[in-house]
């Protein structure tokens, strides 16, 4: 009875308020089906690491929840080998077939990083440190490994909300998108049909596509290496034909037990005394503000070249360069069936949705090779 009333005392305001987060994530994950392999272990995660219990440093001298969520953390997340074996699983999901078939999708995956830059402008005139901007910044790569990679990186000390916001704007693709490209395109512009004409890509392009991809990487952007380096080793593995079992396993298996790991021991940096503060506010509405921004930067882009080009790009397929694969292409899709039933812009978005897969991990191997530089 001692224990308890001891324990009950030592909750605190913030520790409910984290409460109530990980119980929004585990509905959001249940009932509306966001990333629930993701936001359901870090929901529980969340509650788990606040209840009252010793502290950190005292459960990390025995066997506490903390000390085990604390050593997964250090095991997984500290030198990066969640974030890169998931690379491999989604590698190989990935059929770069779209965007072999139609090369200048690059571009729009391209374009669709603008948001990145200009958030780690915003973050950094609105007093965050330099490494601490480009960490925040990152979110606009919707890309959750990506986003944990350049935050361990930097060792900020935000890493549960910029985890938090990647994955729930990923999530969140079909709600935040559709009003943003809207906005800015009109009727006729969402009308444009656009054909799809496939070109037999051979095998021996689809083997040589990761290797040179990443060696061009590695030699652009280094510390990019090792995110685009197991992102293309897992395409590989798919497209060799001789280890389809592993491939199988990578995509399901592997995928999925190392994103529900990420998800639990995530939560630790989701402790109520780092996380309930106007900051995590400020990170939240800076993350919109980079995937707002990824998306309207790609729509523009293609307004862009429909000055140049004589064939015309659907606007809409700009937004799709973004990282969220595959939402952000059936998003448009579905935004292209509404405006006319017989346009069909899926594989043209899925395209640009690849493209922007390695856009994302090449922008955020430059954010980790710019920072030191401006740094001095």
């Amino acid at each position: 009875m001692h224990v308890f009333l001891e324990n009950f005392q030592s909750i605190t305001w913030q520790m409910v308020v984290m409460w109530a987060i990980g119980a929004l994530l585990i509905y959001l994950a249940i009932k509306k089906d966001m990333e629930p392999t993701l936001l359901l272990p870090m929901g529980f995660g969340a509650i788990l690491i606040n209840l009252p219990l010793p502290s950190v440093a005292e459960a990390a001298e025995t066997t506490g929840v903390a000390a085990v969520l604390e050593t997964l953390y250090n095991a997984g997340i500290r030198n990066e080998l969640f974030p890169l074996l998931l690379f491999i699983g989604i590698g190989a999901m990935i059929d770069f077939g779209p965007l072999l078939s139609n090369p200048k999708m690059l571009l729009f995956g391209a374009a669709a990083q603008f948001g990145i830059f200009f958030t780690l402008s915003m973050a950094s005139l609105l007093g965050f440190d330099l490494t601490d901007a480009a960490s925040i910044a990152i979110i606009g790569a919707a890309d959750g490994p990506t986003s944990i990679v350049v935050a361990e990186h930097y060792g900020t000390k935000y890493m549960g909300a910029i985890v938090v916001a990647a994955y729930s704007y990923m999530a969140l693709v079909p709600i935040v998108q559709p009003p943003c490209i809207r906005l800015i395109t009109t009727k006729k512009e969402r009308l444009i049909r656009m054909e799809y004409s496939p070109s037999n890509v051979s095998k021996t392009t689809r083997l040589l596509f990761p290797i040179f991809v990443t060696i061009i990487a590695g030699t652009v952007a280094p510390k990019s290496a090792e995110l685009i380096g197991f992102l293309m080793f897992g395409n590989l593995l798919r497209e060799c034909g001789c280890l389809d079992r592993l491939s199988e396993t990578a995509q399901n298996t592997l995928a999925n037990l190392i994103t529900l790991l990420l998800g639990i021991t995530i939560s630790f940096s989701m402790q109520a005394d780092q996380f309930v503060n106007l900051k995590t506010l400020i990170i939240m509405a800076l993350g919109l503000v980079a995937f707002v921004f990824d998306s309207i930067a790609g729509v523009m882009f293609a307004k862009l070249l429909n000055l140049f080009c004589k064939n015309k790009v659907n606007p809409m397929v700009g937004a799709a360069g973004i990282s969220a694969f595959p939402m952000s292409a059936r998003v448009i899709q579905k935004m292209g069936q509404e405006a006319d039933c017989t346009n069909h812009l899926l594989m043209h978005a899925v395209g640009a949705n690849v493209a922007g897969q390695i856009a994302s991990v090449l922008a955020g191997g430059m954010i980790l090779n710019l920072v030191p530089q401006l740094m001095g």
